[in-house]
C-alpha cells in the first residue's frame, strides 16, 4: 500500500505511539493499514481523540496471542482528552510531545469512565462564540477559545472526536435525533440509509469563531449613526419609513413583513450569479491575496487579479439599534428556525453522499441557514489545506473534501487589505447543517447572500442562504459553490462536478 509524504509520517508517529504503550510493531501496522483503507486515509478519524479508534481496533483484537500486549498496554496507555491544547505552543517557543508518547498517567480500565464524563456519551458540545466588544482601534476576535490560543499553533487541523466504547457499547461521535446537539432553535435530525452509517465527524457550532490571526473589529465606536437606527423602536419595517439600516439595500429593506426577500432584491442577486460576467469586478491592487497562497502550491509568481464579484448585501440591525431582538430586520442573527434533515442523497453521480433537505415546503426568499465554520485568514487556509493534502498528493481519491469559502464579496471598499483581513470560513472541523449542502452550477435552489450585522467593515460578514423559488418537502437543497473547476492547481477543490445541471462548468 503506497502512502503519502504526509500519510507515511502520520503512520510512523501512530506506530510509535502504540509501541510504546506496549503494543507489538506487528499488530499495531496491521491494523493500522485496516483503518487507512477503511477511513480512505482520513487522519482526522484515525487522530481523533489520540487515537482512539485506533486503540479500539487493538484491544478488540480476538487473538489470544496478544493478550499479554493488551496487559502491558492497559498499564502504560493513556488517552488524554488534552490532547490538542498541548499541541499548542506554550511560552518560551516550546512544543510538548503528545501525551501518548510520555509516561502512564491513568490505567486503561479507569479510560472509558473517564471519557464519558469528559464528552457524556461523546455528544460533543461546542459553546457559542462570546463576541467581545472593545475599544475603537483594537481588533476583536469572534471567540469561545481558550487563552493559550494566542500562541502560534503547531498544528492547522483540530482533532475530532471519533466514536468510542463505554462499558462494551460503542457511542457514535452524531445525535441522530439531533446533529447540532442543542445549539440550534430547532432540531436538525440525521436521515441515514439502511447501512447506518453516519456523516463524517465534525465539532457543530452554531456562529463563526476564529481560528487564530483573523482580525475582526467589533467596537462600537465604529458604527455610526449611519450605520444604526438608534432612534427606533420596536419593529423596524413597521415604521412608515425605511431607518438608516435600509441604506445598504438602496433605502428600502430586503425583507418583506414575512420574513422573506423581497422579489426584486431576490431577482437582482439570482441575476448577478447566473451572468456574472456582465456584473461589475473589483480587482486587487497588486498581489491578489487568493493568488498569492497559489504561489506556494506552484512555486511559481502569482497571477493577476482574476476580479472579485461586487455583491449585494443586506444590511440587518444589531445591538447599537433601538429595536427589539424580534424586529423584522432581523432574520439571519435569529438563526435557524425551518424544518431540516441532514439526510443520505443520491448524488446526480448516482453516487451516495451527504446532503440537506428541508421537511416542509418553503416560499421563495426564505431563510434557510447561515454558513458557519471557522474565520481564518488565506494563508492559515492554504497551511491547512496542504497539511490535508500534502503538496505533491494529486492522485485520485487521496484530496479530502473540505468546505472553505472566501469572503471576497466587497474586497474593494477596503483597499488593499492585510492577511489578517483577507479571510474565509471553513467549516471542515467547525461547521453547522451548511456545510452538508451539495453543490449545483447556476441552478441551485438556494443563493447565497451576504449580510453585515456586527461590523461595517465588509471584509467580514455572515454568509446567508435563502430559496431562489419554491421548495418542496424533502427535496435537497443546493447552491453554486463558485468553483473555477478549470483551475487544476487551487488546493482547496477536491471533487468532479457532477451536479448534473445544464448549466454545469464542471464537464
Amino acid at each position: 500500500m503506497e502512502l503519502s509524504r504526509i500519510s507515511t509520517e502520520k503512520f510512523d508517529d501512530a506506530v510509535k505511539s502504540m509501541t510504546d504503550a506496549g503494543f507489538l510493531k506487528e499488530t499495531v501496522e496491521q491494523a493500522l493499514k485496516k483503518l487507512i483503507i477503511l477511513y480512505e486515509e482520513n487522519w482526522e478519524h484515525i487522530e481523533a481523540d489520540n487515537y482512539s479508534t485506533l486503540v479500539e481496533a487493538l484491544l478488540g483484537h480476538s487473538d489470544p496471542k496478544q493478550a499479554g500486549q493488551k496487559k502491558r498496554a492497559e498499564k502504560n496507555l493513556n488517552v488524554d482528552s488534552d490532547h490538542y491544547n498541548k499541541k499548542l505552543k506554550i511560552k518560551g517557543g516550546q512544543t510538548p510531545r503528545s501525551s501518548m508518547h510520555g509516561s502512564a498517567k491513568k490505567e486503561l480500565t479507569e479510560e472509558a469512565d473517564s471519557l464519558e464524563e469528559r464528552t457524556t456519551g461523546n455528544q460533543l458540545q461546542t459553546s457559542r462564540a462570546e463576541t467581545t466588544i472593545t475599544g475603537e482601534n483594537s481588533c476583536t476576535l469572534l471567540e469561545s477559545q481558550d487563552p493559550c490560543t494566542s500562541e502560534t499553533p503547531t498544528v492547522m487541523c483540530p482533532k475530532v472526536l471519533g466514536s468510542n466504547r463505554h462499558n462494551g457499547i460503542k457511542r457514535q461521535y452524531h445525535d441522530v435525533n439531533d446533529i447540532t446537539r442543542g445549539e440550534e432553535c430547532v432540531s436538525i435530525p440525521i436521515v441515514c440509509g439502511e447501512d447506518g452509517v453516519l456523516p463524517p465527524p465534525f465539532h457543530y457550532i452554531s456562529q463563526n469563531t476564529t481560528f487564530q490571526d483573523a482580525c475582526i473589529n467589533l467596537s462600537l465606536a465604529r458604527i455610526g449613526d449611519e450605520n444604526c437606527c438608534s432612534g427606533c423602536f420596536g419593529d423596524c419595517l413597521a415604521e412608515p419609513l425605511p431607518c438608516a439600516c435600509a441604506r445598504e439595500t438602496g433605502g428600502d429593506f430586503a425583507y418583506t413583513r414575512d420574513g422573506l426577500l423581497k422579489e426584486g432584491f431576490l431577482d437582482a442577486c439570482v441575476s448577478m450569479l447566473r451572468e456574472p460576467l456582465k456584473q461589475p469586478h473589483f480587482y486587487c491592487k497588486g498581489v491578489c491575496p487568493i493568488e498569492q497562497i497559489m504561489k506556494g502550491v506552484s512555486s511559481a509568481k502569482p497571477d493577476a487579479c482574476k476580479g472579485h464579484l461586487i455583491k449585494k448585501f443586506i444590511k440587518e440591525c444589531w445591538i447599537k439599534c433601538g429595536c427589539t431582538r424580534n424586529c423584522g430586520n432581523r432574520v439571519v442573527q435569529r438563526g435557524i428556525t425551518r424544518k431540516l434533515q441532514a439526510s443520505e442523497v443520491f448524488l446526480a453521480s448516482r453516487k451516495k453522499g451527504w446532503g440537506l433537505r428541508s421537511a416542509e415546503n418553503l416560499p421563495r426568499g426564505a431563510f434557510v441557514c447561515e454558513y458557519v465554520g471557522e474565520i481564518l485568514t488565506n494563508t492559515e487556509l492554504h497551511k491547512r489545506n496542504t497539511e490535508l493534502y500534502g503538496k505533491n498528493n494529486k492522485k485520485a481519491g487521496k484530496a479530502r473534501h473540505t468546505y472553505p469559502v472566501n469572503l471576497d464579496a466587497d474586497w474593494g471598499t477596503e483597499g488593499v487589505l492585510n492577511d489578517e483581513e483577507a479571510l474565509c470560513l471553513d467549516g471542515t472541523f467547525y461547521g453547522n447543517v451548511a456545510r452538508f449542502m451539495n453543490h449545483r452550477c447556476i441552478d441551485g435552489n438556494i443563493i447565497a447572500i451576504p449580510v453585515e450585522v456586527e461590523t461595517p467593515d465588509h471584509h467580514y460578514y455572515h454568509l446567508a442562504f435563502f430559496t431562489t423559488r419554491e421548495v418542496e418537502a424533502f427535496e435537497e437543497l443546493t447552491w453554486d459553490y463558485g468553483i473555477d473547476f478549470d483551475d487544476v492547481n487551487h488546493p482547496v477543490k477536491a471533487f468532479k462536478c457532477h451536479c448534473g445541471s445544464t448549466f454545469c462548468r464542471g464537464r
